[in-house]
């Protein structure tokens, strides 16, 4: 199942919760209101700090309509601005140097533990808006990481079991200012501007990815590939990265993970290669899709 968060693109509206079924979006609040099942909110954030529950919903929904045209349920594709799935997460946790190749590109050591960081609200985007390029940077750089969405309360949880904490997977694009990053030796400066995160262009369901550790993984700008790798490379993976940040911070519903990025990247090139303004990202991973976005000036 592919869950986006919507509105009719050119009317004043607020954000719904949906599910992509071919070419359109089944509309999940009015579903559930017309099936007997629990209603659904129409706020994504509502329906994500619901977690595993309202997924398991959607589901029945899906399930019951099928193929079935209900009238008043479905917009099409086409007519949808899709928001970044959850436009306001509790946490966004980033997890630094995740492939070793990455790690020797940016001639830094192979960390004994996962490096964490954090993002806040006021970086994320959507799959349809521009990357805006502050002016404070000139070394903007792309980032391909596969995106874990928690769906209940995580708190010393077992690497065996979870997988059994995550309502899905999505896309993330880590933008980072490299200039503005390494000026300290915190990255957060370098990480966390305005309007420069996009995740999307949905999530789909765990049921639906299955193993997260074995997915390719590829970026590419104006049409030239850069990352290309997969995620059996990651050197923490996702199971062992739940287990620790759980042990450290309580994981809520709604919670996103990004798990670091593969090598390619354009600080690690000989002659960089960095993000200019009218550049389009493309970004892939097996079984979730593709994302695309271009960067523009900062409003």
């Amino acid at each position: 199942m592919k869950l986006v968060s919507y509105k009719l693109k050119g009317k004043p509206s607020s954000l719904r919760i949906g599910y992509v079924r071919g070419e359109e979006i089944i509309d999940l609040h009015e579903a559930s209101i017309r099936l007997p099942v629990e209603v659904l909110p129409t706020d994504p954030n509502q329906f994500y700090k619901l977690g595993n529950k309202a997924i398991e919903v959607a589901k029945k929904i899906e399930s019951k309509l099928g193929q079935t045209e209900v009238t008043g349920l479905a917009v099409q594709l086409g007519e949808a601005y899709l928001s970044t799935p959850i436009p306001a997460p509790s946490k966004i946790i980033c997890i630094g140097k995740n492939y070793a190749e990455h790690a020797a590109e940016m001639d830094s050591n192979i960390p004994d533990y996962p490096v964490l960081f954090a993002k806040y609200q006021n970086a994320l985007i959507g799959p349809e808006d521009r990357i805006e390029k502050s002016n404070q940077t000139g070394k903007l750089d792309y980032e391909v990481e596969l995106t874990v969405v928690i769906g209940k309360e995580a708190s010393n949880v077992k690497r065996e079991e979870a997988l059994d904490y995550i309502a899905g997977y999505t896309i993330g694009n880590d933008i980072s200012a490299r200039d503005l990053q390494k000026r300290t030796p915190q990255w957060l400066q370098g990480k966390s501007l305005d309007r420069s995160t996009p995740i999307g262009p949905w999530i789909v369901t765990a049921d639906e990815v299955g193993n997260p550790g074995n997915l390719a993984i590829q970026s590419s700008v104006n049409g030239e590939v850069r990352q290309s790798s997969n995620t059996n490379k990651l050197m923490f993976d996702v199971p062992f990265l739940i287990e620790f940040i759980s042990e450290l911070i309580t994981l809520q519903p709604g919670d996103i993970i990004l798990t670091g990025t593969p090598e390619g990247v354009a600080m690690g090139m000989d002659s960089p290669k960095f993000l200019q303004v009218g550049d389009k990202i493309t970004l892939e991973i097996e079984k979730i899709g593709q994302m695309e976005n271009t960067v523009g000036t900062k409003n």
